[in-house]
């Protein structure tokens, strides 16, 4: 009996059968019109997040702009008194000021103060419960003007910028962008605009008397005060002692 050959020709058949297999196209996928949305949709929001995040970091070392409601009302009035000043250079009774009459909670708190928010929404209102974080954020880089869309972006930036600046850094840019009078904007043009003398000149009387038109400048002054303003003041001159005795501005004061 003769051995098998080891050796089998391949055939053109099985060349062109083998040839037809392998280059058999694979099926074009169809497009997806929801599917590519969506895809886009994940990265237009990774993008606009990695720009709010750098844009709020950098503020921790840079100086933000004017911000819209400011660029607003420089359009209606023809212009705006303002002018940046260094925390350095502003008296820090001041900076206590503010703290004791807007957000007496300031250094204990990440951005919320929960207790007021609670209080607030108790008694069906949102007066009182905004922190001075969230004005800045507010005053920085958001508008004007009570509607969710704002308060749920402001409760995004909050921590962002309590995350990425210092209390001191916060306050510094509160003072900056604050509204003091109609077209008055920040602590170096009020202190001027009010009482004739740079912000590190400003007596305990005096900060606590721009502290007490807030947040209503346009219907307050400084200069000549309403009863209203005259108790409020009193208040704020006994709060911004009692926050320097207690320690609740060693997060601030250098």
């Amino acid at each position: 009996m003769l051995d098998a050959p080891l050796f089998v020709p391949v055939t053109n058949t099985y060349r062109e059968t083998v040839a037809r297999k392998t280059t058999k196209k694979t099926p074009e996928r169809k497009f997806q019109p929801l599917r590519w949305l969506k895809r886009w949709f994940w990265r237009m929001l990774l993008i606009v997040v990695v720009i709010v995040v750098g844009v709020v970091a950098a503020h921790s070392v840079f100086n933000p702009g004017q911000g819209y409601y400011m660029r607003q009302e420089a359009r209606r009035l023809g212009g705006v008194d303002h002018l940046w000043v260094p925390i350095a250079d502003i008296a820090p009774v001041v900076a206590r000021s503010v703290v004791a009459a807007e957000d007496a909670g300031f250094c204990e708190h990440w951005g919320f103060d929960m207790t007021a928010i609670r209080a607030a929404l108790a008694e069906g209102s949102g007066r009182g419960a905004s922190t001075l974080s969230q004005q800045v954020v507010k005053n920085a880089y958001l508008w004007h003007g009570r509607n969710w869309s704002r308060k749920a972006l402001e409760a995004v930036i909050t921590p962002l910028v309590e995350v990425f600046w210092s209390k001191r850094r916060i306050l510094e840019v509160y003072l900056n962008l604050a509204e003091f009078d109609e077209g008055v904007f920040g602590i170096e043009a009020a202190a001027q605009h009010y009482f004739g003398v740079p912000p590190s000149k400003l007596s305990p009387l005096q900060a606590a008397r721009l502290a007490a038109i807030l947040p209503s400048p346009k219907q307050r002054s400084a200069s000549k005060p309403s009863g209203y303003v005259r108790k409020r003041t009193r208040q704020i001159l006994d709060g911004a002692e009692t926050i320097r005795r207690d320690g609740r501005a060693s997060c601030f004061e250098s």
